[in-house]
């Protein structure tokens, strides 16, 4: 090379390895591999530009008591995070174990969700909300994460309200199964009628 050639340096980031090996199993397996796993299901809300707007997800997670927050995870491409990646206030609320309806409803495409059957009312700072929960948490957006297809969505807690304590709903070998009794247990410690946020 000449000495009156210039250059310019340029850094380039290193390669993103996903394990130690930089390879991973596929998506298919993953699931299957997670079948077993029982986990909660819940409904994510908030209010979109063109009215309400809410998904089933079961990828609820504790992420700390103090202060308080959770986490979901949606997928990168799905409508749902298109609409409510910049929202102010999100609602999530735990489904019981007779609410497998309103589940599948949350989880199907090319619907109004918010349409009858499903029961809503508006929650504080207006976030939508479904009836008849095991309860229902509104929060604010406390961190946003790219992680491979999906993102996930911290919130924090600044209201909860709880219904009446019942069984729960989780989703477990690819399908919604009742855990628990299905109706309220009326004198359960702590047991009171369930109210609206």
């Amino acid at each position: 090379m000449s000495p009156h050639h210039s250059t310019t340096e340029v850094d380039v980031p290193p390669p993103v390895r996903a394990g130690n090996h930089g390879l991973t199993v596929d998506g298919s397996a993953l699931r299957s591999a997670l079948r077993p796993h029982a986990a909660g299901v819940a409904v994510l809300t908030a209010a979109g530009a063109a009215g309400p707007v809410g998904v089933t997800v079961t990828s609820l997670t504790s992420v700390s008591a103090t202060p308080a927050l959770i986490s979901v995870a949606l997928a990168t491409v799905s409508n749902t995070w298109a609409e409510i990646r910049d929202c102010d206030w999100f609602g999530v609320q735990l489904l019981g174990a007779d609410q497998a309806a309103v589940a599948q409803r949350f989880a199907t495409r090319g619907i109004d969700r918010f349409a009858r059957p499903t029961g809503w009312h508006l929650g504080p700072h207006g976030v939508p909300l479904i009836d008849a929960c095991q309860s229902w948490m509104i929060c604010s957006p406390y961190r946003q994460v790219e992680l491979g297809d999906h993102h996930l969505m911290v919130g924090a807690v600044e209201h909860v309200e709880l219904g009446a304590p019942t069984g729960s709903l989780v989703h477990l070998h690819g399908s919604l199964e009742p855990v628990g009794p299905a109706r309220p247990v009326a004198d359960g410690p702590g047991a009171r009628p369930a109210r609206r946020p």
